[in-house]
């Protein structure tokens, strides 16, 4: 799909002299705005939008509109958006996400260049993460599975498929401990969604204020306090430098061993080949992902074989009816309008760059003031 449009001009019929070479383009690389409303709301802006999908081909993207001032689009399935492609686009000023992660993103080569990234952090996307995690949690501790193909195969009831109680009794069981890596958007709704079982709440993040803890009724804890003492443990934590297979070999031996990993986060932030050894030589219960180091997984790859040990699902968790990116899509055509006319966006995710991108472009907008 794509827009092309003639020059903005005003009623003399003069090209507006702040884009001297024609109208700012914004590309679209991955397009999830099906009705192209967006669209037409950045070419009657002044725009001259370029909508592919491109995502998958590195090539494509490059030659797509080498001009442009703007990239947008949804999860990046070509790998990195990386210094290469940034420094493509000579014009670019920002990366207007419609996802909440941004790790598809090479954050510190933005932030070098002066070009802002910003996400849609949207509550279907990060409630949606939330509500898949206690659905993930609830089919493998209630054995949901294994029950269903047992019955269909002509079975009926057997002490080994029994569940898992969750929640703390009046009859003085305790109830489960569940650990929460991250305490953000995601992991809070999480510990909302918990708080009415009864369980005991763990929870570490180094960048969230004691008040939130208080607020959800959360215990604060370091990462290894969490891991040793947790039935359930579920991540919510971004990816980067510091996350990036903070899972290892040692994180999962500290864990029990009835203990449940879920991972709705990102593949990253898990050693793949170390929580398969752990489940395979039944120092772990089980795990449910919703995300992996590659994807989707090759064939043959050893978490494919597991069977009950893990629930997998294809990094859909936020894939609802009712919640998809829809709601994101005017955030960033927000946001692109905000920085063509040079003006800071908002949810930018590397503030850090605002001074080299003030220096590179405040004193060139491209679109006029909005009014």
């Amino acid at each position: 799909m794509r827009f092309r449009t003639a020059p903005l001009r005003d009623e003399n019929g003069r090209t507006n002299e702040m884009t001297p070479h024609g109208r700012p383009k914004v590309l679209i690389y991955r397009p999830v705005d099906e009705s192209g409303e967006s669209h037409r709301r950045l070419a009657d802006a002044g725009c001259t939008v370029v909508a592919e999908e491109l995502d998958l081909d590195r090539a494509r993207l490059l030659a797509a509109a080498p001009d442009a001032a703007a990239l947008v689009g949804a999860t990046f399935r070509g790998g990195l958006i990386d210094r290469e492609i940034l420094e493509s686009f000579p014009e670019l000023r920002i990366v207007a996400k419609y996802t909440i992660g941004i790790d598809d993103v090479d954050l510190d080569a933005a932030t070098a260049l002066g070009i802002l990234v910003t996400h849609c952090p949207t509550e279907a996307n990060w409630g949606g993460v939330a509500e898949g995690t206690i659905a993930l949690m609830l089919a493998f501790l209630k054995r949901v599975g294994p029950r269903d193909r047992h019955v269909k195969a002509g079975g009926w009831r057997d002490k080994g498929l029994e569940g898992v109680y969750v929640g703390r009794r009046a009859d003085g069981y305790p109830g489960l401990t569940i650990g929460i890596i991250g305490l953000g958007r995601a992991g809070s709704r999480v510990a909302r969604l918990l708080g009415p079982w009864g369980v005991r709440l763990l929870a570490t993040d180094p960048y969230v204020d004691e008040a939130r803890f208080v607020e959800l009724g959360v215990t604060r804890t370091d990462l290894h306090t969490l891991l040793r003492e947790s039935d359930v443990v579920t991540i919510h934590a971004s990816l980067t430098a510091e996350t990036r297979g903070m899972i290892d070999a040692n994180a999962l031996a500290s864990m029990k061993p009835h203990a449940l990993l879920i991972n709705t986060a990102r593949g990253a932030i898990v050693d793949l080949d170390a929580l398969c050894d752990a489940l395979e030589g039944g120092r772990l219960a089980g795990a449910a992902l919703d995300v992996f180091s590659e994807e989707p997984p090759p064939p043959g790859a050893r978490i494919l074989a597991l069977g009950d040990k893990v629930i997998l699902s294809p990094h859909m968790v936020a894939a609802n009816q009712g919640g998809t990116l829809k709601a994101a899509i005017p955030w960033a055509t927000d946001a692109v309008l905000a920085a063509l006319r040079s003006e800071v966006p908002e949810n930018v995710c590397n503030p850090e760059a605002l001074e080299r991108w003030r220096r590179r472009f405040g004193h060139r907008p491209l679109l006029p003031s909005a009014i």
